[in-house]
């Protein structure tokens, strides 16, 4: 980060570390996926087709991250465990949740052709996530056994809730008869009436699905004769189980073991309140203005794959903004945004109670849609460019107690711009004249902006000042308090634009007169 009279802003950052030896468990979920199984025609009470592409999603997951060793998941949701050994971000809360709940919702999108070749995905699917600190190998037993009886709980009563509502009864008929009714009544039901064994379902629906990773011999290349060269390699496996906390099942794969410890017992009644008690949760300061900042994970080896052109690509940018309108067309609690980049910082009203302030849900929901939406919206932007592999986006949320504070931390992301911006613009001129990265990077070592500006000016002729504004300033999204004429930051030009629609400017935001002449935007009752 560049350094300026802002940067204390900084210092409103809380850390927010799992200590060892706690295990690390992310579970993520659909956000509002009852709507989106609707609107995508998923068949009740469940949907192969989908159940494959979340595994297949969960399987990305853990082939991309290698510190998560096993998964479990049924449904729209799935627990990822990371060995006890683990050092992933630091093991900081906030980034490990929002990089899988966006690298899952990236992979979704990706695979989406793959397990629906001939059904569009109407609208970008979005998670939240949270994380649960398991103290000891007994705790995470106990939420894995959780897990999967919420799983054959679910499962019973949407197999028996379906398959009324298909007989002709109403929704709120069904829920009346199901109402109270136990593990052996509902499979009596099913039988009696249905004739349906519970027992022969398929075992994807009844069990869920797990994955861990162990040694498998792989054909790495072939001699000379084409006789194939194999050699142990870690890969995830799927596999389905009656019960995935049980000793015997824990036994039968000493890696399980080796990296997340032994199970010493079976366990009897499981009590939900008593795994709930591990979530590490963060419940946002009440009356504060929070920011959620999203930075894309290595993009400078997606930018290099990808080819973007240097020191900005336009196009690159322009996706990024749009993707930050949909997050706030989504959101109606964030009034304002800023972005330059692979970041953007996202500003919630006041007095919010998005996700009654859970910062987990907050974070990995914004992340998440951002990334998914990034994924859908890359064809627009590149349509001769094919996307290599998916972005991810990590995140954080932080409190600022007061609206002066909150203006500078917006001034310190623009005033970073600035800097890197200038930077970056000479780095990428002196390389593109025949310069090594090492000699730029020598040459601007101590350079002021007025050094660097001469150097662009009298070498390579340019006015630093004459380039794009979305390259100097950054981009800022907001809604328009009533119609306008405005400059989209997509189209070149003027265009009207409604009252409440997300516009996308480029202006100065250090200036305390950006924020007189739209006061709206961070107005609060």
């Amino acid at each position: 980060m560049a350094n300026s009279k802002y940067e204390y802003v900084k210092s409103f950052e809380l850390e927010d570390e799992v200590m060892f030896p706690n295990l690390i468990v992310v579970r993520i979920n659909g956000r509002d996926f009852s709507r989106f199984a609707q609107v995508h025609e998923f068949e009740k009470p469940n949907d192969e087709a989908t159940l494959n592409l979340m595994n297949s999603c969960s399987a990305a997951v853990l082939e991309e991250y290698p510190d998560i060793v096993f998964a479990y998941g049924y449904s729209d949701e799935y627990s990822f465990v990371f060995k006890k050994t683990s050092r992933f971000y630091q093991r900081r809360a906030s980034k490990i949740l929002s990089l899988v709940a966006s690298f899952f919702a990236a992979a979704y999108v990706t695979k989406w052709d793959e397990f629906f070749p001939q059904r569009k995905l109407e609208y970008a699917p979005s998670f939240s996530s949270k994380v649960v600190s398991c103290a000891s190998p007994e705790v995470l037993q106990v939420y894995l056994a959780w897990r999967q009886q919420d799983c054959h709980a679910k499962n019973q009563y949407e197999t028996c809730f379906w398959m009324l509502v298909k007989s002709g009864k109403t929704i709120s008929e069904t829920q009346e008869i199901l109402k109270g009714t136990q593990k052996q009544q509902k499979n009596e039901l099913l039988f009696q009436k249905f004739g349906i064994n519970y027992k022969t379902l398929p075992e994807l629906f009844r069990q869920g699905s797990c994955l861990f990773k162990t040694k498998v011999e792989e054909t790495v290349k072939h001699d000379e004769n084409g006789n194939p060269i194999k050699r142990l390699r870690r890969k995830a496996i799927l596999v389905h189980s009656e019960n995935i906390a049980a000793r015997s099942f824990w036994n039968e794969h000493p890696s399980l073991c080796n990296e997340l410890g032994h199970f010493t017992k079976d366990i009897g009644r499981i009590e939900p309140d008593f795994v709930r008690s591990f979530e590490f949760e963060n419940k946002l300061l009440p009356l504060t203005w929070v920011v959620v900042r999203i930075d894309g994970c290595h993009f400078h080896r997606f930018s290099d794959v990808h080819e973007f052109e240097k020191p900005n690509d336009e196009q690159a940018l322009k996706l990024m903004n749009s993707c930050a309108v949909a997050v706030l067309e989504e959101f109606e609690d964030i009034q304002f945004a800023y972005g330059v980049s692979d970041e953007y910082s996202f500003v919630l009203k006041k007095e919010s109670e998005l996700y009654k302030r859970q910062s987990s849900q907050i974070v990995s929901a914004i992340a998440s849609l951002f990334t998914s939406t990034y994924v859908i919206k890359w064809r627009d932007f590149f349509p001769h460019k094919e996307l290599k592999y998916p972005p991810s986006f990590d995140g954080r949320a932080v409190c600022y107690p007061t609206y002066k504070i909150l203006l500078d931390y917006l001034a310190w992301r623009q005033v970073d711009c600035h800097i890197n911006n200038q930077y970056n613009t000479c780095f990428w001129m002196l390389v593109k004249s025949g310069k090594t990265k090492t000699q730029s990077q020598d040459y601007l070592k101590g350079t002021q902006t007025r050094e660097k500006n001469e150097l662009l000016s009298h070498q390579f002729g340019i006015q630093y000042s004459s380039l794009p504004l979305i390259f100097r300033m950054g981009s800022s999204v907001f809604r328009l308090k009533e119609a306008a004429a405005v400059e989209n930051g997509v189209v070149p030009g003027k265009k009207l634009k409604q009252e409440g629609e997300v516009v996308v400017d480029h202006c100065n935001i250090i200036e305390r007169c950006f924020w007189e002449e739209h006061p709206h935007i961070l107005s609060y009752s």
